[in-house]
């Protein structure tokens, strides 16, 4: 598919397709939740490894998780200290929120983020959280530019050459930490240090 603008991308979304745009780290391959099998077909993604769910501000994000008040107020203080950022946390999630296709194998969780990126949340206010990963075939390197994603992923809808260029992503993967509990286990370790 052709590289397109913000508007075609945001209503490529809509329309149930796999689009892909900037963000603060790597660029992703996006889709509405409930479309989320696309994504990992798209990848050719294995089913163990969950997609993330990223949106505009935080608030978009808490009503798919869940916690008791305390873990709340933990979760919530460390959003505003990281986000919009490069951190993405897996959190006990709610039950009836497209788990199964966001995470297959473990609808338990579910991984959120709020990316540090105006083009990717200018997307995201508009149509809603959505399910993401890199843009790449699963194993492979990240691709970071328009043109590379084009390339690789000809039914992709591609946000054009010019979003790319006015980001400034650091081509690192977001850390990834999930709640225990009582704590935090980092599950990747990328730009943000927890």
């Amino acid at each position: 598919m052709p590289q397109v603008s913000l508007e075609a991308l945001i209503a490529g979304v809509r329309a149930g397709k796999v689009v892909s745009f900037p963000t603060d780290t790597i660029p992703a391959l996006a889709s509405l939740p409930e479309y989320a099998e696309l994504i990992f077909a798209t990848k050719k993604r294995a089913l163990d490894k969950p997609l993330i769910l990223m949106a505009a501000k935080a608030e978009d994000l808490w009503p798919y998780v869940k916690g008791s008040p305390e873990e709340m107020q933990i979760w919530q203080e460390v959003a505003k200290r990281c986000w919009p950022g490069a951190l993405t946390l897996v959190l006990p999630a709610q039950s009836d929120r497209f788990l199964a296709q966001m995470n297959p194998l473990e609808p338990t969780t579910i991984g959120v983020r709020v990316p540090n990126s105006a083009s990717a949340r200018k997307i995201l206010a508009e149509t809603g959280p959505l399910a993401t990963t890199s843009a790449n075939l699963s194993g492979e390197p990240p691709l970071l530019s328009a043109a590379a994603i084009e390339a690789k992923f000809p039914e992709v809808l591609v946000l054009s050459p010019e979003a790319f260029a006015s980001e400034v992503a650091t081509g690192v993967a977001s850390t990834v930490a999930k709640w225990k509990g009582s704590g935090w286990e980092i599950l990747r370790q990328g730009e943000v240090k927890i």
